[in-house]
């Protein structure tokens, strides 16, 4: 498959890139972030770790199949070309599913590939930083920990999106508290339009209980990317969510 990044963005009649993408965020419920090391056949095997390409798109069909709106590929441990390598054929597989791809922390990595989305820390650049990087095309959602976290991103126009977490310990970030289902209670009062997402330790034993605090998009980890079978765990995890 080719996953080099696209020369231009395609035509879409009157709706903008940034609209047909904004469109998607709405409609989105189930997001799913993974890493690339169960992937990597050969570590340092030069500027581009080598990968399990045919595995790699294996699980993003499934999991695309299976009902997941958005992946993230979310991976601090490989090459920068490694991620690239990874983030292009994401975006090939999203597209051809109508969904959304995704990348994080890194502005410039998510500008060459041209993914739909690119996702932002507290300490990490802020919105208005990365959307002078990404332009306006680009959905851009940044993960809140406390009640103000919150209340300031509903309020910036520079951030598309917002995640409320963790909601349980997750080991996929060691160390940070859990905050219960307060915080995307508090998010779910707010006044605002604009969608957010409850994250950590959420899986199919947990995700009515998230449903029922107010959050209707949940970000999951190891229940759709550590599962025998990705599209039927993404399936399960979907028909739980509000359409």
């Amino acid at each position: 498959m080719n996953t080099a990044a696209p020369d231009h963005e395609p035509s879409h009649g009157q709706h903008t890139i940034g609209q047909l993408r904004r469109g998607r965020l709405m409609a989105s419920r189930l997001y799913v972030c993974t890493d690339l090391q169960r992937f990597i056949t050969a570590p340092d095997a030069g500027p581009v770790d080598e990968l399990d390409f045919d595995a790699l798109q294996a699980f993003f069909e499934a999991a695309y199949s299976g009902g997941v709106d958005i992946i993230q590929v979310r991976d601090k441990h490989v090459a920068v070309q490694t991620e690239i390598a990874a983030l292009n054929l994401l975006r090939q597989i999203a597209d051809s599913h109508g969904c959304l791809s995704a990348a994080n922390d890194r502005a410039d990595v998510a500008a060459v590939t041209g993914v739909d989305v690119f996702h932002i820390g507290q300490e990490d650049l802020t919105a208005d930083q990365a959307r002078q990087v990404l332009g306006e095309d680009v959905i851009i959602g940044l993960s809140c920990r406390t009640p103000e976290q919150v209340d300031d991103a509903a309020a910036d126009p520079a951030l598309d999106y917002f995640c409320t977490g963790p909601v349980w310990e997750t080991p996929t970030k060691p160390g940070r508290a859990a905050v219960g289902l307060e915080l995307p209670r508090h998010a779910a009062q707010l006044e605002s339009s604009k969608p957010f997402f409850a994250i950590g330790g959420i899986d199919a034993t947990t995700v009515d209980e998230v449903s029922a605090s107010g959050a209707y998009r949940v970000v999951v980890v190891r229940a759709v990317t550590r599962a025998e079978d990705p599209h039927r765990a993404a399936a399960a995890l979907r028909e739980r969510l509000p359409a």
